[in-house]
């Protein structure tokens, strides 16, 4: 029997696990692919829907219970994080200074009285969203698909978006400005890379050892021969021009990518802790948290 796996038709997902996909992994089960905005993929995981998936790290405190944590092939890394946009004329506060009040970092802006399109109420995208803009939050959250929320913004039906991926390339052309990097206040807040999105393993169902070789083997054949996945990745990488598709990769597939390491860890801890602390998701337990090591 195939294993079931749901990954984003994102660039750098495809990327990874293009030889897994493909047959190209010894010892590697066949594979049965979904293809699915990661808010579905979250929403999937809580009905224990697939063998391996991705989700956002944000959604773990819901998902842990029936996945183990895998030290591979997520999306986590440094100058990556998702960003707050607004209509070039109606940027309030200082765009791109990711400060929070009393900080120093230039101030937070103000958006008590707007309506903010987010791509998922369970993204890391929204739970970074929330710790930073705590003690003035928007008026109004509006859940809204991620393809809808720069052309939304540019029309004025939101007042601001949260948008994440190759949208850090291509928010220029909306005439919409950054009025934060989230992912840059976060690595001043803390001094630790940004987790985005984690690959779980279902519990009883998949080996969490095996499932950890054959993603690390995949992603060592894509870097081995990046050329070799182009096929596979244009055809999924919803018309993005060429240059995105290589900035994105090479922008979200990195060292955490093979392995999540002490440092990729201490995101996660990080992240979930403040979380549980301000009451946005519920505790959970260190060990439950922790990515699985062979």
């Amino acid at each position: 029997m195939a294993l079931s796996l749901a990954i984003s038709p994102c660039p750098n997902d495809t990327f990874v696990f293009h030889a897994l996909v493909h047959g190209l992994v010894p010892g590697a089960p066949a594979v049965d692919v979904t293809y699915a905005d990661v808010d579905v993929t979250n929403t999937a995981a809580e009905r224990g829907a697939y063998d391996l998936v991705k989700v956002s790290y944000a959604a773990l405190p819901w998902l842990l219970d029936d996945y183990h944590l895998l030290p591979c092939g997520g999306a986590l890394g440094r100058g990556c994080g998702p960003l707050v946009l607004t209509r070039g004329d109606q940027a309030a506060g200082t765009p791109g200074s990711g400060g929070t009040p009393g900080s120093g970092g230039g101030g937070l802006a103000d958006l008590t009285g707007a309506t903010v399109a987010v791509p998922g109420d369970r993204t890391t995208a929204y739970l970074l969203f929330r710790l930073w803009s705590a003690r003035r939050p928007p008026a109004r959250i509006e859940v809204v698909p991620f393809q809808e929320i720069m052309p939304g913004v540019a029309a004025g039906r939101y007042d601001a978006g949260l948008v994440i991926h190759e949208a850090r390339f291509t928010y220029p052309r909306y005439g919409l400005t950054a009025l934060v990097d989230l992912g840059q206040w976060w690595e001043v807040e803390t001094g630790l890379p940004i987790p985005l999105g984690a690959i779980l393993a279902r519990r009883g169902a998949v080996d969490p050892a095996e499932a950890a070789r054959w993603i690390r083997d995949s992603v060592r054949r894509a870097w081995a021969d990046p050329a070799g996945t182009d096929e596979y990745v244009l055809a999924h990488a919803q018309e993005m021009e060429r240059d995105v598709v290589d900035r994105h990769i090479a922008l979200y597939v990195n060292e955490f990518t093979a392995e999540l390491g002490a440092e990729g860890q201490a995101a996660v801890d990080a992240l979930l802790g403040r979380a549980a602390a301000a009451g946005l998701t519920p505790q959970i337990s260190s060990s439950r948290a922790t990515a699985w090591t062979s």
